[in-house]
Order: C-alpha cells, then structure tokens, then sequence
C-alpha cells in the first residue's frame, strides 16, 4: 500500500516462498508435516525474529513444503513525524537531511518540508530505504538468515526474490488467517502452493 509505512503498528500475514516452489523444506505426510533440515533452519530462525527486532510479536506459523506462513505483530513502533523524534538533539539525528526534518508553524502543527522527497510517497519512499524494523527488513533479515545457515550446512535451498504480505485489518481477519495458517498442512492437497 502507497500510504502505508510498513514499521507502523499492526499486524501482518506473511507468505514467502522457495524459489520455483521446490519442497526444500520437507513433505505433508497423513496432514502432518515432516520437516527436511532446511525446514527445521526455517522454522527455528523464525522464532529467533523476537531476539533481532524491536517491538515484535509473532502470531502463528507454519513450515510447508515450500513456503511458510507466519503473522507478525509490530507493536510498540511510532509514525514517522512524532515531536518526540523531532524534538531529540541533533547530533542523535544526525543521519537525517535538516530540510527533511519537518518544520514547526506558527500555530503549533508540524508541516512536511515542501521538497521532492517530500512530495514522494510512503511507498515511494520505502525502496530507498525501508528502515529498521520494518516488514522488509525483518523478513529480509530471517530470509538471509535461513540461507546462511543452509548454505553452511550445504543443504539446497533458495528464497523466491520476494515475499507476499497482507494487513490484518480486525480481530475476525486476525481470527480467520490464524486458523488457516493452523490447518494449512491438513489442507495442503487443497493448497494453490502445493
């Protein structure tokens, strides 16, 4: 989403998937799955995300056979233009642009700096640098991860190039992908990844 800022609190449904689909990550056996040792990589560095990442909750997961499913709750992040990231000293802001830095009216609101980057959308904006704890950089982090650690083991494994991601809305939504992602290997003969 456009308007969207992907560290803001919320949370998200996350699928990624192996590269051409290939069951690196083990077999569905009687609704049961049996992980391959890059599927046991995947599934532990997952749970490793609450150690690397600030204000993270993690909803269900599951490994399947190439891909996973997993619901990550930011919680605890700001928007970006808060007075209190304003109002820190410079030198802790010294990685920004000072025309970047939104500026005060005289009525007390915070008005954007009338700038090109300014003028780009959040969306926009998110490619040149998604930011620390941010959707992309924890998924990136843990799909590097499990890649790292397979390639030490020298197990074949390769990520597809992105990941998919949807916004959980409302605690029916929250609800209903719990419970998909819970039944996924008894449903995976349905699954359009199988």
């Amino acid at each position: 989403m456009q308007h969207w800022d992907y560290g803001w609190d919320a949370a998200y449904f996350i699928t990624i998937c192996t590269k051409d689909r290939k069951h690196f990550f083990g077999e569905v056996h009687d609704g049961e799955m049996k992980l391959s040792p890059a599927g046991v990589i995947a599934n532990v560095l997952w749970y490793e995300i609450l150690h690397h990442a600030k204000n993270v909750e993690l909803g269900e997961f599951v490994v399947m056979p190439n891909h996973i499913h997993g619901i990550i709750i930011l919680n605890g992040n700001k928007p970006p233009w808060t007075m209190e990231s304003i109002d820190r000293p410079v030198g802790s802001r010294h990685a920004l642009n000072p025309q970047s830095i939104p500026q005060q009216s005289t009525d007390g609101l915070i008005d954007e700096p009338n700038t090109p980057e300014s003028k780009k959308t959040i969306g926009q904006k998110r490619f040149q640098n998604p930011g620390k704890d941010t959707i992309s950089s924890i998924v990136g982090s843990y799909k590097s991860a499990v890649t790292k650690y397979a390639n030490r083991m020298n197990l074949p494994f390769a990520w597809q190039s992105l990941f998919h991601d949807r916004i959980i809305r409302d605690s029916r939504s929250f609800q209903n992908i719990s419970v998909y992602i819970q039944n996924n290997p008894q449903n995976w003969k349905e699954d359009n990844l199988n």
